[in-house]
């Protein structure tokens, strides 16, 4: 059965970050992963990107899927992807911050389905997508970690999130692998 659920926001500057935490993440953790980088509709390879640096399935979310531990999962071009207890659920609503997929419904439907169990994670990118997802995971008990500002290469979204959230806490992509190296 998974412990935890972990969801990962990026965008401009965000997929070396998310390469090297992805990396991190030991193959026998039972964590679930989400992941939502601002493609809007255009093709993405994300999945496969991701499991050149992985010990875990990667994979496109896909509508109705039943959730598994130890498997990461990317939401597709054009699509929100949101949580369930126990399936993801894809939806083409409208777009969130200018973009869909946007991380604020995957992070929102994360801490209401799993509350204290969800670390949600900010990396590099621009706008304010993932501060309002963050905030509710905080207030179902999970943790919100933002990456470093002064490392990202586009410090909008993790600035964004300290601004209105006060995260649990604020760390380089090293110190997030290190963090997510532990999992159990």
């Amino acid at each position: 059965m998974m412990t935890m659920i972990i969801v990962i926001a990026a965008s401009a500057g965000g997929l070396q970050p998310l390469r090297q935490i992805v990396a991190a993440i030991p193959a026998e953790c039972p964590a679930s992963v989400f992941v939502v980088i601002h493609f809007g509709k255009h093709p993405s390879e994300l999945p496969t990107i991701l499991s050149w640096s992985s010990r875990l399935t990667v994979s496109f979310g896909e509508d109705g899927t039943p959730i598994q531990a130890g498997h990461i999962y990317v939401a597709p071009p054009d699509h929100h992807m949101i949580l369930e207890a126990g399936r993801i659920r894809l939806n083409q609503g409208p777009k969130i911050h200018f973009t869909r997929p946007a991380a604020d419904p995957l992070f929102i439907s994360a801490a209401q389905v799993y509350g204290e169990d969800v670390i949600g994670i900010v990396l590099s990118g621009g706008d304010k997508d993932g501060a309002e997802g963050l905030r509710t995971i905080k207030e179902h008990g999970g943790k919100a970690v933002v990456q470093e500002p002064k490392e990202a290469v586009n410090p909008s979204m993790p600035e964004t999130a300290i601004a209105r959230d006060h995260p649990d806490a604020c760390l380089s992509a090293e110190e997030i692998a290190a963090l997510l190296k532990s999992c159990r």
